[in-house]
């Protein structure tokens, strides 16, 4: 059975103090669902956040790992860093991740691979540009991004995957995906993983939604039969706005 989730990317946003008093602020409000809630605050507060959650049923994630587990890579992190300050969960291959930095699939394809060697959970991101979509190559272009990062693994490794569809053409831009859109990239999403693999274990993948949720259309997108949960970037940074998110289902 999959679980809901709703998981807040604070980027790079938030010093110490910011990241207590947003921590005080999310802990203060009466959580009501029975979504997973996960935060991912910069790599300078991971461990500060998990020591003052780790009594809460609120998780810590970190916002990405290097694919090595040491070396030469001045100011990356591996695996077992994040794991030595009590992180167990990663988000991979954000939009911001592959169009700033350049990460494709096959350098994903090694950062999945070695989060799953450190018994970690993956958080998976993907997802079209506006182009994409105008030209109707988002579904391809989703399927291409999906299975040459993760088609090569087991299918007991899915346990272990959770995927985040992030219309990159609806972030912050000022476009809105409706839940209709939503709905339909999440049930192709699962129809190819059925595809690949069975349906039971595209029947157990959570699929997140990453394009702008807010308070205000949060319960009519996780409405949706295939979706899952959120992937909240600036809403997840207002408590109040968050936890309005993850009270939604």
């Amino acid at each position: 059975m999959r679980k809901n989730i709703v998981a807040g990317n604070w980027k790079m946003n938030t010093d110490l103090a910011d990241t207590q008093e947003l921590i005080g602020g999310l802990k203060k409000i009466a959580k009501t669902s029975d979504a997973e809630v996960i935060i991912a605050p910069p790599f300078t507060n991971l461990y500060t956040a998990f020591e003052t959650l780790k009594d809460s049923d609120i998780e810590v994630a970190a916002q990405n790992m290097h694919q090595s587990s040491s070396g030469a890579f001045t100011g990356e992190i591996s695996a077992s860093m994040l794991k030595g300050v009590g992180i167990k969960t990663v988000i991979l291959g954000h939009s911001e991740r592959r169009a700033y930095f350049g990460e494709k699939e096959d350098l994903l394809a090694e950062k999945v691979n070695a989060a799953l060697e450190n018994e970690m959970k993956v958080i998976y991101c993907f997802g079209e540009e506006l182009k994409d979509r105008n030209f109707g190559e988002h579904f391809e272009v989703v399927n291409k991004q999906i299975s040459q990062a993760l088609f090569h693994l087991d299918a007991d490794a899915w346990k272990h995957i959770v995927l985040a569809y992030e219309p990159v053409w609806a972030i912050g831009t000022g476009e809105t995906a409706s839940p209709e859109q939503a709905q339909e990239m999440h049930a192709f999403i699962r129809k190819t993983i059925a595809d690949e693999y069975s349906q039971e274990v595209a029947d157990n993948v959570t699929i997140l939604y990453g394009g702008s949720v807010k308070p205000a259309n949060a319960k009519e997108i996780f409405s949706k039969a295939d979706v899952d949960g959120g992937l909240i970037g600036g809403a997840s940074l207002k408590a109040e706005d968050f936890m309005a998110i993850v009270n939604a289902f």
